[in-house]
């Protein structure tokens, strides 16, 4: 009779019918449990954040998975937990391209939640609608969003049990969860400041007309101004771009037929596109003649040919906390919706005159008699 040869399993030892990784099979979980004598639910557990597992059984899955150059496969995990582990974020071109410390805090903030952020960009605001479709299509668990929604889209958000959770956007009619920053109230304070420095003409240079944040912005500016009783401001639109803060100052220049006292702009880019304008193309002293201020502190706004005075959002802590706030939702549903609201601190550049200082006020009556 033929002798069998036998084989002693050894946990520690690849399977001897396992398929070499590349060779045309993809390792598996299975693979990885066989390897390292657990369970296959064990390995899942060691791969999901937060999930109770031993060190020991740790160990030996980690060191089983480096082995065989295991790699976890998000879409069967998702079939398995019936959770895609997306978070969607939409925002605007102009905010992607603006903010990004935001975009990085809400993905190392979402990737902490063991999930992934899936990005979804607007030319423009009021194209929400385009992207909500691709948004239902991946089936994602929650998502951040800085963009105004209709009623429509927000009972969408409701009826699809997706957690939502607005991003310095705040409707009035409905209940949902939000985390912003009062912008009215920001341009408020910058004009209280300029108005006690002795600026009486003012000039806006807009933000688009579909941006929420633009238009909360204008309203403090109008509302502040009128409170004080001070001219009504020249008023232009512009881009949040570069090049409408040149365009804007001349603008302005054109319809009041002088320069004016202070020119807010929508944010710093805009402000930055109107200092070089007015120094380097229209000859005007900054801020001796004309202050100049903006919103957002972006880097480039404190470099030294710059130094814009700007108002300051704490956008990181906003980016975490809405992360949390989501995480929140996603895990427990429902709930009273929650708004936390933040403040801006004002960044004093040299662009503007936030002072009344006598040197200052008699060197501008002289050049004002000169004229």
């Amino acid at each position: 009779m033929r002798k069998k040869n036998t084989v002693a399993r050894n946990p520690g030892a690849a399977p001897a019918n396992r398929s070499v990784p590349g060779a045309g099979r993809r390792v598996t979980s299975y693979d990885v449990a066989l390897l390292a004598g657990v369970s296959q639910s064990a390995v899942s557990r060691c791969f999901k954040p937060g999930a109770s597992v031993s060190p020991a059984t740790h160990a030996k899955v980690m060191q089983a998975a480096i082995t065989l150059d295991y790699i976890p496969n998000a879409a069967a995990r998702s079939l398995i937990t019936r959770r895609s582990n997306l978070v969607a974020v939409i925002t605007s071109n102009l905010a992607n391209l603006y903010y990004p410390q935001v975009l990085s805090e809400l993905s190392q903030q979402i990737a902490r939640l063991g999930k992934r952020l899936l990005l979804f960009t607007l030319e423009r605001e009021a194209d929400i609608g385009k992207v909500l479709g691709d948004v239902w299509q991946y089936q994602v668990d929650g998502a951040v969003v800085a963009a105004s929604l209709s009623d429509e889209q927000l009972v969408e958000f409701g009826r699809r049990d997706v957690p939502l959770v607005l991003f310095n956007r705040s409707p009035r009619e409905h209940a949902v969860h939000a985390v912003l920053c009062d912008q009215a109230e920001a341009a408020r304070l910058l004009v209280s400041r300029l108005a006690e420095a002795g600026h009486r003409q003012f000039a806006i240079i807009d933000g688009p007309g579909d941006s929420a944040v633009a238009q909360e912005r204008k309203a403090g500016v109008l509302d502040r101004l009128l409170s004080l009783g001070l001219p009504a401001p020249i008023v232009v639109s512009g881009n949040y771009d570069y090049a409408s803060g040149g365009r804007g100052l001349r603008k302005v220049i054109d319809r009041l037929g002088r320069v004016p006292d202070a020119v807010i702009c929508g944010n710093d880019i805009m402000a930055i596109g109107c200092l070089d304008t007015a120094r380097h193309q229209m000859g005007i002293q900054v801020p001796l003649q004309m202050s100049v201020a903006g919103f957002d502190a972006l880097e480039a706004s404190g470099w030294l040919s710059y130094d814009i005075t700007t108002l300051r959002q704490p956008v990181q802590k906003m980016a975490a906390d809405a992360v949390a706030m989501l995480g929140e939702l996603m895990e427990r549903r429902g709930g009273l919706a929650e708004r936390r609201r933040y403040c801006s601190y004002l960044v004093e550049g040299s662009t503007a005159r936030l002072t009344c200082e006598p040197a200052y006020m008699a060197q501008r009556l002289g050049m004002m008699a000169a004229a």
